[in-house]
C-alpha cells in the first residue's frame, strides 16, 4: 500500500500542475468589439493574464512534486503541507479570477477553463494531504548513491610504483 500510495500522489500532483498549467493558458474572455467597415477587435484573455501567478504555483507544484521523490521522513511531510498550501493558491486564483471576469464571446471556454484550473488546484491540494499524512511511511530514494562515511580515514596511495612500471613500460592495466 505504502508504494501504491506514494506512486497516486505523484501521479495526481504531476496531474494537478500540469491541468493547471494548460487551463492557465487558455483564453477566459473574449471581447469583441464590432466596427463597422472593418473588421472586429477582438481582446481575449487567458488565466495567466487574469491572474499572473497561477502559472507560478502551478510550477512550484511541479517542482515540489519532484522533490518529494529526492525528500524522506519529516521534510516530505513539510513539502506535502507546503503542496497544500500551493494547491489552495491555485484554486483561490481560479475561482477570485473568474468572478471578476466578464467571459464576453469566449462561450463555454469562459466557464470550462477556470473551473479546470481551479479542479488542478484541488488535486495537487489533495496530493499534498496524502504526502503530509503518510510521506514518513514511503520508500525513499537509494541510499547507494550517499557517501557513507569510512571507518577509518584511507592513507595517502603512494603512485610511485605505479609511475616507476609507466617508465619501464610495463602496462599496469595488463594485471
Amino acid at each position: 500500500m505504502n508504494r501504491r500510495s506514494y506512486l497516486l500522489t505523484l501521479l495526481a500532483c504531476l496531474a494537478g500542475a500540469g491541468l493547471a498549467v494548460y487551463a492557465a493558458t487558455r483564453t477566459w474572455s473574449l471581447q469583441v468589439i464590432t466596427r463597422p467597415g472593418m473588421s472586429d477587435l477582438r481582446t481575449a484573455r487567458t488565466g495567466a493574464d487574469v491572474q499572473p501567478w497561477l502559472i507560478g504555483l502551478a510550477l512550484v507544484a511541479l517542482a515540489g512534486t519532484g522533490a518529494l521523490l529526492a525528500t524522506h521522513g519529516r521534510l516530505r511531510r513539510v513539502l506535502g503541507g507546503l503542496l497544500v498550501l500551493v494547491g489552495a493558491g491555485v484554486t483561490a486564483g481560479a475561482i477570485v479570477g473568474r468572478a471578476g471576469l466578464d467571459t464576453g464571446a469566449a462561450g463555454g471556454g469562459g466557464t470550462l477553463w477556470p473551473v479546470a484550473c481551479a479542479l488542478g488546484g484541488a488535486i495537487i491540494a489533495s496530493g499534498g494531504v496524502a504526502a503530509a499524512r503518510l510521506g514518513h511511511r514511503w520508500p525513499g530514494m537509494s541510499a547507494r548513491y550517499e557517501r557513507r562515511p569510512e571507518a577509518r580515514p584511507a592513507a595517502p596511495a603512494d603512485h610511485r610504483a605505479t609511475w616507476e612500471a609507466l617508465d619501464r613500460g610495463d602496462d599496469p592495466t595488463a594485471r
